[in-house]
């Protein structure tokens, strides 16, 4: 039995139906974890950490990180990202950085596991053609998956055209 994450609390709480899915935790990109489930890679997201792109280094007076949820087979198009969001600009957060603002590794970064953070969470239009999606738990080798409802409910997620 995997360890209880803050993630799963959230949607027990939340009375959500959900099944765990651990995979080895060298795989660190939503494609790598379709593979190794048999999955189609559109129905596996990546959380990916992006900022408020004002020119100079981000600090908290720019506005607070967006997490934007994409498929693994998708790439995010910031110039449709900051149109839907309403900036000028955006920019991805460097690895690092994505860390350092989420307290989680790369490949386990979650807005599941992020609530209490209140990020601005944004889900990819695609997904609304999914019944269930698969999610990082909020730790490297472990995803969730979920109906998409559950989780655009649960994460209070926009759902825009990010890709």
């Amino acid at each position: 039995m995997p360890e209880k994450l803050n993630s799963m609390r959230i949607l027990e709480q939340q009375k959500v139906s959900y099944t765990v899915r651990e995979f080895p935790d060298t795989i660190h990109s939503a494609d790598g974890v379709a593979d190794y489930f048999s999955l189609p890679r559109e129905w596996v997201y990546k959380t990916l950490v992006v900022l408020p792109n004002t020119g100079k280094p981000f600090d908290k007076t720019q506005g607070k990180p967006m997490l934007v949820m994409v498929s693994g087979s998708r790439e995010l198009d910031l110039r449709k990202l900051a149109a839907a969001v309403g900036q000028k600009k955006v920019q991805m957060a460097a690895h690092k950085e994505a860390e350092r603002l989420t307290g989680l590794q790369t490949g386990g970064i979650s807005a599941l596991a992020l609530l209490h953070k209140n990020f601005a969470v944004y889900l990819d239009q695609p997904a609304l053609k999914l019944e269930r999606i698969l999610v990082s738990a909020g730790k490297r080798g472990v995803n969730l998956e979920l109906s998409v409802q559950d989780l655009i409910r649960v994460t209070k997620a926009k759902v825009i055209e990010a890709t």
